[in-house]
């Protein structure tokens, strides 16, 4: 399934940069060319990670940790500046992302963390220290800014209720991502009266079902109703404030604020445009008109699930769509006959992390979410995406292959 992705994300990338004047297939100074070298020396990047012995990622993650963190402290010195965010180290022609390759990293830290602590996440000492592994890389990389590719990060705090953390982290993280969008939707204070309703309704049911529980729990009562008002309270601050104006004017054109397709829009709307013209069938190959014509700025990147929208139409995108459900789905299964923690708590990290990708991915393409530079796995142009997602994926094969078997 690797080899198919890695074809098809080629493919898609060849359509999204073809031009009449550079065709070669094997024109190095392509976008595309480019891409065939990184993909080349991936295959070597596989050998080296599948030759390692397992007990080497194990032992060394805390060091892998510590180089990801330094190589994002570095930015801040070293880094190049691209698109209004420092996530890069130049090198002449070649650029390096740290930040694609700290997810990896992350991910071995905090299955070691758990292994050691034997998935005791019911006490706060060693939920705080798993939250600080996850958290560290994760506003270095806002602080660059790159507030798309630090999101990913989140995504390993689901990782740990699958190995005990309380269930009320996850419900408090949902409600307020839920009061985050409703307050810049409906605003502080009608938000602020649905929420009192709300909280002071669970509380009379509550009540209901047992006579003494508001007597009992007044002060926790009090608690609810105070930080759920600041934290609505906060939201116009931290929108105003810590968002870049582009990071606002993306969540306002979502939310139906801000219509501006010829603006900061203008990437979404040319996407489903050029993918609802693909139809059932699709162009054909090299015959999308509107990706010829460049009518998605930087289709090879963000926004390659585009290209085979129009070209391959909606056979097409499904046909990928099912391979990562079906991709997801193996990796999961890899993961559920893990006998060693580490190994388990790896493999749900690297389910996790592609899940994001994709989701996120292919809801910003379709314009149901807001653009925050999510590259699709294996398809958008870049040599640190696909060496990132190809160091991830080929770890996990090599620790499933020395998997720890219970007789």
């Amino acid at each position: 399934m690797y080899l198919s992705f890695i074809f098809m994300g080629w493919l898609s990338i060849y359509e999204a940069t073809y031009s009449e004047t550079q065709f070669e297939i094997f024109d190095f100074s392509s976008k595309y060319g480019k891409q065939s070298i990184w993909i080349l020396l991936s295959f070597l990047l596989i050998i080296i990670i599948l030759a390692i012995d397992k007990k080497f990622y194990e032992q060394f993650s805390g060091v892998f940790y510590v180089v990801s963190l330094l190589s994002l402290v570095g930015l801040f010195i070293f880094g190049k500046n691209i698109n209004g965010a420092t996530s890069w180290y130049s090198f002449g022609s070649f650029a390096f992302q740290p930040a694609e390759f700290a997810k990896t990293a992350t991910a071995l830290a905090i299955a070691n963390y758990l292994n050691e602590r034997n998935q005791d996440l019911k006490k706060l000492n060693n939920q705080l220290k798993a939250f600080g592994i996850i958290m560290l890389p994760a506003i270095l990389i806002t602080l660059q800014p790159d507030p798309g590719s630090a999101l990913v990060y989140g995504s390993l705090i689901i990782v740990l209720y699958q190995f005990g953390l309380p269930l009320y982290y996850l419900i408090i993280g949902t409600l307020a991502i839920i009061l985050f969008i409703a307050t810049l939707y409906f605003g502080f204070l009608n938000t602020l009266l649905v929420s009192a309703l709300f909280i002071s309704a669970l509380f009379v049911y509550l009540n209901y079902k047992n006579k003494k529980f508001i007597r009992n729990n007044w002060l926790n009562f009090i608690l609810v109703y105070l930080f759920t008002g600041l934290f609505i309270f906060s939201v116009d601050y931290v929108f105003n404030n810590i968002f870049e104006q582009r990071h606002r004017d993306r969540f306002n054109i979502l939310l139906g604020k801000n219509v501006d397709d010829q603006g900061i829009g203008y990437n979404t709307a040319q996407s489903v445009i050029t993918i609802s013209s693909g139809g059932f069938n699709g162009k054909g190959f090299l015959q999308g008109d509107r990706t010829q014509g460049n009518f998605v700025p930087e289709q090879q990147t963000d926004y390659i699930f585009s290209v085979v929208g129009e070209e391959w139409g909606f056979l097409g995108t499904s046909l990928i769509v099912l391979l990562f459900v079906a991709f997801l789905l193996r990796i999961l299964h890899v993961a559920n006959r893990q006998k060693s923690t580490f190994s388990k708590v790896f493999a749900y990290s690297v389910m996790a992390i592609f899940l994001f990708h994709f989701t996120i991915n292919i809801g910003m393409v379709l314009g149901l979410l807001p653009t925050i530079g999510i590259p699709l796995p294996f398809f958008s142009y870049g040599g640190s995406s696909l060496w990132g997602f190809t160091v991830l994926l080929f770890i996990l094969i090599r620790l499933d292959a020395d998997r720890v078997y219970e007789w």
